[in-house]
């Protein structure tokens, strides 16, 4: 029986790097797999999902409209899948993750998922929230903070190094916006970016 797997790790865990092995592991054996990644995510190009060392792979873009399911069937109809890969996962909707669901249900195509667990202030996305409550595998992938503990929060970060305390939910950046970090790290920069923010509002 299919299932539908959930893989999230913080940032710099090389979550984008596991997914394209995956996608190797299946084609090497001769088996048709299907990418897909955020339609908001333009930083490797074009339909393209790529990783910090280098690897690359052409993928479909899925916006919130979207019909997932649909779209495999239609696919269906050219050539046999085997797996379908998707990355940035939590920038899925839930009706997204319910429409994979039916995909390992239904059509019996595992659907193997990549992304964050939690934003910048450390509140689930809601692809990812999805996920953890329906996917039937959920795997952590590890990332290092910088004391050498595991990081599980994705601490946002202005040009300065400062922390980020507040804003839209969604902002794509690599390691110039985005630090992983352990939660007790975590913790101490983000009260340090509010406290930098409310002084800076404080009229002098």
């Amino acid at each position: 029986m299919a299932k539908l797997y959930f893989y999230y790790a913080a940032m710099n865990a090389g979550k984008s790097t596991t997914l394209l092995q995956a996608d190797f592991n299946y084609r090497e054996r001769g088996m048709e797999t299907m990418l897909w990644t955020a339609d908001l995510d333009d930083r490797a190009g074009v339909g393209t999902i790529g990783s910090r060392i280098g690897l690359e792979a052409g993928a479909h873009r899925y916006r919130d409209d979207d019909n997932l399911f649909d779209a495999i069937v239609a696919e269906l109809l050219k050539r046999k899948l085997h797996c379908i890969l998707v990355d940035e996962a939590q920038f899925l909707t839930r009706a997204h993750v319910l429409q994979l669901c039916r995909i390992a249900d239904e059509l019996s195509i595992p659907v193997l998922c990549y992304g964050l667990r939690t934003d910048f202030q450390g509140n689930l996305f809601p692809g990812s929230a999805a996920l953890l409550a329906l996917a039937d595998a959920l795997i952590e992938l590890k990332a290092v903070c910088e004391c050498g503990r595991k990081a599980t929060m994705n601490l946002r970060v202005d040009q300065n190094g400062h922390a980020v305390a507040a804003g839209a939910q969604t902002e794509i950046g690599g390691n110039d916006r985005y630090v992983a970090l352990c939660r007790r790290h975590f913790m101490e920069r983000l009260r340090e970016g509010e406290a930098r923010q409310l002084s800076l509002e404080i009229p002098r």
